[in-house]
């Protein structure tokens, strides 16, 4: 199987992309006017959703995330674009899904919210739709040294029954075609995204399980500290890019 997936990048035509560019581009005109018009871009629909949750209360004791934080266009925006980022309690990196399962466990009391539940997407939805078109800025300091060390050792890493890594798709053969399909550059920009495949929102965590699954490889745990630490990486590698939350993709 990887001799033919070898041999069917080698056929192809299009040139491996040089500069750093969003998926946004490798798609069909019209799916990119769907992204950046927001009344037709069905990823908006979990922004709004996420609006709903920032200014509700998980239950009549608790407070709501507005009640901490305020107007959600000023308090949180740029918050996405440093994520993940050390925690100095855990003593380890933690992405924005995961800051916001811990804010609402111990600043509101409630239930952890569920990795890939539908609450879960909206807030970091309606989170990360703050920071749309500012640049990512991971923070650069010791604890996220380390964390992009491990994701960038897993990014090149070769996995799975196909012995296939991250690197040898999204930066040897980046703009060639496979099964039809344009390969991105894998860059982290519109996270939270909604996928005409899956007809709904999902985290980069979610395409980085379907990437392993397609690589025949055991995919991580959500949550984990290895898709955090590849997560890191990734948006080190996108620093300078801008946010497009909510993205759209194939």
């Amino acid at each position: 199987m990887k001799r033919i997936i070898a041999a069917l990048l080698a056929c192809c035509s299009v040139a491996v992309a040089e500069e750093r560019r969003s998926g946004l581009f490798d798609m069909r005109p019209e799916a990119q006017a769907m992204q950046r018009d927001d009344s037709m871009n069905p990823g908006m629909l979990w922004v709004l959703d996420g609006e709903a949750l920032w200014g509700r209360k998980p239950n009549p004791a608790a407070q709501s995330c507005a009640d901490c934080h305020g107007d959600a266009a000023s308090s949180m925006r740029g918050v996405a674009a440093r994520y993940p980022a050390f925690d100095a309690a855990q003593g380890a990196a933690i992405d924005l899904a995961g800051r916001i399962i811990q804010c609402r466990e111990t600043r509101q009391g409630s239930a952890p919210l569920a990795r890939e539940g539908q609450e879960l997407l909206a807030l970091t939805s309606y989170v990360a739709h703050q920071s749309r078109g500012l640049p990512i800025a991971p923070p650069d300091d010791a604890g996220m040294r380390a964390a992009r060390a491990q994701g960038q050792s897993i990014y090149m890493t070769q996995l799975g029954q196909l012995d296939l890594s991250c690197a040898q798709c999204h930066d040897d053969n980046a703009g060639r075609r496979l099964a039809g399909s344009v390969i991105p550059q894998g860059h982290p920009t519109g996270y939270p995204i909604y996928r005409l495949e899956w007809q709904g929102v999902g985290s980069l965590q979610r395409r980085l399980r379907g990437c392993m699954v397609g690589v025949r490889a055991e995919p991580f745990a959500y949550g984990s500290a290895a898709f955090i630490a590849i997560e890191a990486f990734l948006m080190e590698r996108a620093r300078g890019m801008e946010v497009e939350t909510p993205g759209i993709r194939p």
